[in-house]
């Protein structure tokens, strides 16, 4: 992706302000990165259908999915359209039609490289609609419900419009909620006619998380860049803590004084107050929502929010290196592990709070570009 070497060369310079001004120049990107939404169901709920009204097209057009009675789509089918550019819709055989068992049809349809699912229904909402939405919910995806065929509904019941509407959304609602699965948004539409109905309200939610998606994707993809190289800079430095080579990198004069080291390991990660004040004016926040979740702002704070040793035993920990320091050779090697294992929590710590404020700082900044 483009922009991924930029935040890492600023990353490891130790400039998060640098990193946020890559991202802002990355997620002008965002909007080509491919989206894939799958529609699935049971065949004869009008899945093909739904993918032509989405995109506009009749089914006469040359373009778009075919349909019949039931069981036209033996095989996955993929396709596009101009209003949601770099999506690509799946159509998917229902669920009786390529498969006797759920795992069977999930593997089979490669459920796990869609980003988005659309379950169709008509009719009824069957326990096949209802173990396909418990299975998405389990794979921690987003889905919908879209009921097809809305006309049909009106056309061939005695009951009002309204209360048609209210009975399939509280049959969608109490089916799923017997499985113990979320109310997803659900959609009532008529395949016929993609302009009445809640066809623009999916329209325009499908767009919203298309966004949603993309953004998310770029953060995840940043930040596991960023905590692979603040994972690789913890381990060069503890390699150079045990060395002493590590005061000469940092500029740290006294490696006992836990104050200046702490000091030198923020600065070296680019969470020092300075750098996080600039931050927070470049995403337009407060400061303070960076520093109250930094836990390693000062050497006392360190130590109080240390889960292994308290104040006082990290105090007693310092006078006992001191105190070794005088005992020929065994006193020497106790002295320099005991720096060592605070040198290495304390540097963790901040790696800790790094990546915390990194997390934080790529979701304001993605809030911040949905809201624009």
């Amino acid at each position: 992706m483009e922009g991924m070497e930029d935040i890492e060369k600023a990353w490891k310079e130790g400039k998060l302000l640098e990193v946020v001004s890559v991202v802002r120049k990355t997620a002008e990107t965002v909007s080509r990165m491919p989206v894939s939404i799958a529609v699935t169901g049971e065949s004869g709920n009008g899945m093909s259908s739904f993918i032509n009204a989405l995109r506009r097209l009749q089914h006469e057009d040359e373009a778009s999915a075919p349909i019949g009675v039931v069981k036209t789509t033996q095989t996955r089918g993929s396709y596009s359209s101009f209003h949601f550019p770099n999506v690509v819709l799946w159509d998917l055989p229902g669920m009786e039609t390529t498969a006797q068992s759920l795992e069977n049809y999930l593997n089979e349809m490669q459920f796990s490289q869609y980003d988005l699912f659309i379950i169709i229904a008509s009719e009824q909402f069957s326990m096949n609609h209802v173990k396909l939405a418990k299975a998405i919910e389990g794979m921690g995806k987003r889905f919908y419900v879209v009921w097809t065929k809305l006309d049909r509904d009106f056309s061939t019941s005695a009951l009002s419009n309204e209360k048609i509407l209210q009975n399939i959304q509280e049959n969608i609602k109490e089916n799923l909620q017997n499985e113990g699965v979320k109310e997803p948004p659900t959609f009532l539409v008529s395949n016929f006619d993609p302009s009445l109905h809640d066809f623009p309200k999916l329209r325009n939610t499908l767009r919203i998380d298309i966004s949603k998606i993309r953004c998310h994707s770029v953060q995840k993809i940043i930040f596991t860049i960023c905590e692979n190289i603040i994972n690789e800079s913890v381990t060069s430095l503890l390699k150079k803590i045990d060395t002493g080579g590590f005061q000469d990198v940092l500029g740290i004069q006294d490696p006992n004084n836990l104050g200046d080291c702490l000091k030198s390991y923020r600065l070296f990660f680019g969470v020092d107050d300075k750098s996080l004040k600039q931050v927070a004016q470049s995403i337009g926040k407060s400061v303070e929502e960076y520093t109250n979740i930094v836990k390693s702002q000062d050497a006392q704070t360190y130590h109080q929010e240390s889960s292994t040793l308290s104040w006082i035993g990290n105090i007693t920990v310092f006078y006992l290196c001191i105190g070794l320091s005088y005992i020929p050779y065994y006193g020497n090697s106790a002295a320099k592990y005991l720096n060592y294992m605070e040198q290495r929590r304390l540097l963790e710590s901040v790696a800790k709070d790094t990546k915390t404020i990194l997390r934080k700082v790529l979701e304001d900044f993605i809030n911040l570009d949905e809201v624009h």
